[in-house]
């Protein structure tokens, strides 16, 4: 009985870890993508930071799906811009982040059942980037 809780308790733990998303894990889902990148631009990936000139492929490999996406217009024409979010609670403290959070909350999802401990939480702009023309033109990014 001990080892099949044990193997129980294992694939649990893979399952979750397989559902994380890191700068690696995306690497090796596109790694034609990643071989045609320069050596700084590997590296930058790598640490999950994203530079100027970066297309979409390459902030994908970084930082992941974005959160929100939005358009801006202005005198110097139509930008992109890519938001990855924290939620937090009132004071200040992160709850959760991401796209995958998001996704589920409010469909009863069974591995987050805190979301309906803080109805109160609010959505905190962590990092953004602008593209113009398929490149990044501006990235903003929160200094705690």
């Amino acid at each position: 009985m001990k080892s099949i809780i044990s193997v129980f308790v294992l694939a649990a733990g893979l399952i979750v870890l397989a559902g994380c998303s890191s700068p690696q894990s995306r690497i090796n889902q596109n790694p034609a993508i990643y071989a045609q990148l320069t050596p700084e631009q590997q590296q930058l990936i790598q640490a999950g930071k994203v530079g100027i000139g970066f297309d979409a492929a390459m902030v994908k490999l970084a930082l992941g799906e974005p959160d929100r996406i939005s358009e801006r217009t202005d005198a110097s024409g139509a930008s992109e811009i890519w938001s990855y979010v924290t939620y937090e609670d009132d004071d200040g403290l992160m709850l959760y982040r991401g796209y995958y959070h998001r996704y589920y909350y409010g469909r009863g999802d069974p591995f987050y059942p805190y979301y309906l401990a803080y109805p109160t939480r609010r959505e905190h702009e962590r990092f953004r980037v602008d593209f113009r023309d398929g490149k990044v033109v501006r990235i903003e990014s929160e200094q705690r």
